[in-house]
């Protein structure tokens, strides 16, 4: 059971950050466990277990980070991430697709949905279908905006061109979602992170369907 993060999870992030080696790692691993490890499972768990208990219809396959990077991207990078993520999806996507996230990092935290493909593939299908039904797309963000969240992703170097006001918040990005971002602290320090978390994603559930039909639409993608 999540019982809420404390100030120790983003000295020993900052920390981590200033002192990204193994042998630091290991000498701290016990408080790694305790401050961090531990209690985010426990909020990734609990917030997968009221998503279900709220849409049972649904059925969400659960995705925590590891702590670990990739031995082959590090890039000049220390062997350990400053931050740790969980994701939230339809448990028949079977690559990329839409998602609900939650990130947490020294200084803040972050969570939202969106479609992060690695293509071209889903946001070009993405503006077919806005172009389609502009008028039922033009209410799906309103929810997640009167509750904070704003759009985020990529844009294109070049315009894919204008649609309207709030269609073309979306329309240009290589990337789409929606985001809120608070510093560390507050909510993040509370054992009610899981229901704010879950109540968050409920409203950003008529977007993530929108993009679950995209990408239901997607050759190899439909169910048999």
């Amino acid at each position: 059971m999540f019982n809420g993060f404390s100030p120790q999870t983003s000295n020993f992030l900052w920390e981590l950050a200033f002192n990204n080696e193994r042998p630091w790692f290991l000498e701290h691993r016990e408080e790694f466990e305790q401050v961090l490890n531990t209690p985010f499972k426990a909020l990734a768990a609990d917030t997968a277990e009221l998503m279900a208990r709220r849409f049972p219809q649904r059925s969400f396959r659960l995705h925590v980070s590891r702590i670990y990077r990739d031995a082959r991207r590090l890039f000049g990078r220390g062997p350990y991430k400053d931050h740790m993520w969980f994701s939230l999806k339809d448990n028949d996507i079977l690559l990329d697709g839409p998602c609900f996230w939650n990130e947490l990092g020294a200084a803040d935290y972050s969570y939202g949905q969106g479609l992060y493909s690695a293509t071209a593939a889903q946001p070009a299908a993405f503006r077919r279908k806005v172009r389609a039904t502009p008028a039922r797309f033009e209410r799906l963000p309103k929810s997640g905006a009167k509750s904070g969240f704003s759009v985020t992703g990529e844009e294109y170097a070049r315009s894919k061109g204008s649609r309207s006001e709030i269609i073309d918040r979306w329309y240009n990005r290589k990337r789409l979602g929606m985001e809120l971002s608070r510093d560390f602290g507050g909510d993040i320090l509370s054992p009610n992170l899981p229901e704010l978390l879950a109540d968050n994603f409920g409203k950003l559930l008529p977007m993530y369907d929108f993009f679950m039909e995209i990408y239901r639409e997607e050759p190899g993608n439909r169910r048999s």
